[in-house]
């Protein structure tokens, strides 16, 4: 296991495992996860020569976890990386790596403060600039409205979707994990109205997939029924907060070393089927994209399901922008 240090990251105390020495690279993770999700990747950027750090999201695990939905704000959230950054490396700019939510986070951490982050690699979320519109409204339009199923307007309301996650945590994690896991066929994704709930509907594997072990959901476990779900799933209830933050960006690019890794089965790569070439949208607001991967049969869960494939990626990347 790596070392683990909370860290006062200004507005809140964010637990971080730590393993090596060098340039820092910050991990972050996902919805619904925690450093667990890096943890194949950490050791070996480690001994690439690399200080490598995965941080428990505010609301995670061993950090913060304020009871106030805005508390779980992309300004929050890019707050406290930066925060956790500057203690851990302060006389240099930080590498950082995202995936899922962690995508957005470390992209918008380093859109809002250039100065403080030197590259920054996305897994599953697609960097797509300053956006033009609340993605509530998006997906009202695209599902609400027609009376279907999304699993964000069902996180919207306080309450429901944590007493749902909560009353067994092994089973939602279990269902959760497999329905956009590479593994899981389309035709198990099932076709839901609008008033479902996440739940309704979703398959527990007899078998799970062999990426994640018995001891591997055992730690998720642990972590969220010590935890609970209502900051993580808060940050899908600022989605208006964060746009009104964003627009003071509106113009600006990544303007630094960026890479983008994700699974040819991954809903989420493709914003649930409204982009059609991940790479290309994001070229349209990254100036140094070096690289787009998309590795074959794979779900959501990037860096868990293609251990190796993702660490062989990074770690050249992680070379050439130190």
């Amino acid at each position: 296991m790596p070392e683990f240090r909370t860290i006062n990251a200004g507005a809140a105390q964010i637990r971080v495992a730590i393993e090596g020495s060098g340039p820092l690279v910050l991990m972050v993770h996902g919805f619904p996860e925690s450093w667990y999700s890096w943890r194949h990747q950490i050791g070996p950027i480690a001994q690439a020569g690399f200080t490598a750090a995965a941080i428990d999201v505010r609301g995670y695990g061993g950090s913060d976890k304020p009871a106030d939905v805005a508390a779980y704000s992309m300004e929050a959230l890019t707050a406290d990386v930066a925060g956790v950054a500057k203690a851990l490396q302060p006389d240099a700019p930080t590498i950082l790596i995202g995936h899922d939510w962690g995508a957005p986070i470390v992209w918008n951490s380093a859109l809002s403060r250039p100065e403080a982050f030197k590259a920054v690699a996305g897994l599953s979320v697609a960097f797509s600039g300053v956006p033009a519109r609340p993605f509530t409204d998006i997906f009202r339009e695209a599902f609400t409205d027609k009376g279907l199923f999304f699993y964000q307007a069902w996180f919207q309301d306080v309450g429901p979707p944590e007493a749902e996650a909560e009353a067994d945590v092994r089973g939602f994690l279990r269902k959760f994990y497999y329905f956009i896991s590479g593994e899981a066929a389309d035709d198990t994704r099932p076709y839901k109205k609008h008033g479902a709930t996440m739940l309704e509907g979703l398959i527990d594997p007899q078998v799970f997939p062999a990426w994640l072990t018995g001891a591997d959901l055992d730690y998720y476990v642990d972590q969220f029924t010590a935890s609970g779900f209502f900051g993580p799933i808060s940050r899908y209830r600022n989605h208006e907060r964060d746009f009104d933050w964003l627009q003071q960006f509106n113009g600006r690019k990544l303007d630094m070393p960026t890479l983008l890794i994700g699974g040819d089965k991954d809903p989420a790569f493709n914003g649930f089927g409204r982009i059609a070439d991940p790479g290309a949208m994001m070229r349209q607001h990254a100036t140094d994209l070096r690289g787009v991967h998309i590795l074959p049969g794979c779900g959501h869960w990037t860096q868990q399901e293609r251990p190796q494939a993702v660490t062989d990626l990074l770690i050249p990347w992680l070379k050439d922008v130190a």
